[in-house]
């Protein structure tokens, strides 16, 4: 049995549509029905019965499934294993993170390793989607932690920064949105983590003051305070280089989390895993004060907590 075609079985099982198994695979959709059609000819045995809604296993399908992923694991553990004793500094380094700010910060880290090692080829993914480690979705992953929570035994990992939350206002607005400096009625910027904001907003120092809006990613979110619709919350390392953003006069600063660099042990003395390693932890702890929140009015305004609510520990575990 060709493994590529299992492996076609599986994304296909997955994803349950043609063209999003293809894109997770990075093929096109006329691939993988290619290679699942082969294989069910190969076994003699329907997979798959085609509907309106997608592709739905059938009960030859589901048998076949846990058998598929024990060799996908076997695969990822035999390629781990051969890609770990890779001493050249040369070959794709896939890099995953939070969001567009940290991405931001990494280019600007491997920037120089990518300079001094031409060979290497950088592969940066910016969301907050989960790239599996173990299946080498992503070869080195910077992921926010909860306070108190450490990653998987599978990962090595070390704790670089932390992740201080920091209340802000539309620079432009700050007059009219800012309780403590005169302002009008105001409100804060929700997002999709409804239970998580409403306890962040009532351990705030304006915990009367009404959530308003979903906005999902932190990008958007800044976009809106800059376009004066209310007051937000982001990280300091997010907020306090935007020149359109304030820290509102009760800024709040609370550490609720921390940015921890993982990777796979199999994958633990591979050369240019670990010289990306190390240039990220570089270039994180040289901005350690940004990610404290020690900018402006930090001393005279600012008083740093260590707090996250129940919920939002939750999320972030």
């Amino acid at each position: 049995m060709d493994w590529d075609d299992v492996r076609h079985f599986l994304a296909l099982a997955r994803a349950r549509s043609v063209r999003a198994a293809g894109a997770a695979l990075g093929v096109s959709h006329s691939t993988v029905a290619r290679r699942v059609e082969a294989l069910e000819a190969r076994l003699g045995v329907k997979l798959f019965d085609r509907h309106r809604d997608g592709y739905l296993l059938t009960d030859a399908g589901h048998e076949m499934v846990a058998g598929a992923e024990r060799v996908e694991r076997e695969m990822a553990t035999l390629e781990r294993g051969v890609a770990g004793q890779d001493a050249r500094l040369e070959g794709a380094i896939r890099v995953t993170c939070t969001d567009p700010f940290i991405a931001k910060i990494l280019v600007r880290s491997l920037a120089s390793l990518c300079e001094r090692h031409p060979g290497i080829e950088l592969e940066l993914s910016a969301d907050a989607k989960y790239l599996d480690l173990s299946k080498r979705e992503a070869d080195v992953a910077l992921r926010a932690l909860a306070l108190g929570a450490s990653p998987p035994e599978h990962l090595i990992g070390r704790r670089l920064v932390p992740i201080v939350l920091c209340s802000y206002v539309g620079k432009a607005h700050a007059g009219r949105l800012d309780p403590d400096r005169g302002g009008g009625p105001t409100r804060w910027l929700g997002s999709n983590l409804d239970k998580v904001m409403q306890e962040l907003v009532g351990s705030s120092s304006h915990p009367d003051v009404p959530l308003w809006g979903t906005f999902e990613s932190m990008a958007v979110m800044i976009e809106a305070a800059h376009a004066g619709l209310g007051l937000i919350m982001v990280p300091t390392y997010a907020g306090d280089p935007d020149p359109e953003l304030e820290r509102l006069a009760k800024p709040d600063l609370r550490h609720v989390g921390d940015f921890w660099l993982l990777g796979h042990r199999d994958l633990r003395d591979n050369a240019r895993l670990r010289a990306a390693r190390e240039v990220i932890t570089r270039g994180l702890l040289e901005r350690l004060p940004l990610f404290r929140g020690e900018g402006d009015g930090w001393s005279e305004n600012a008083t740093l907590r260590t707090e996250v609510a129940p919920s939002a520990r939750r999320a972030r575990s």
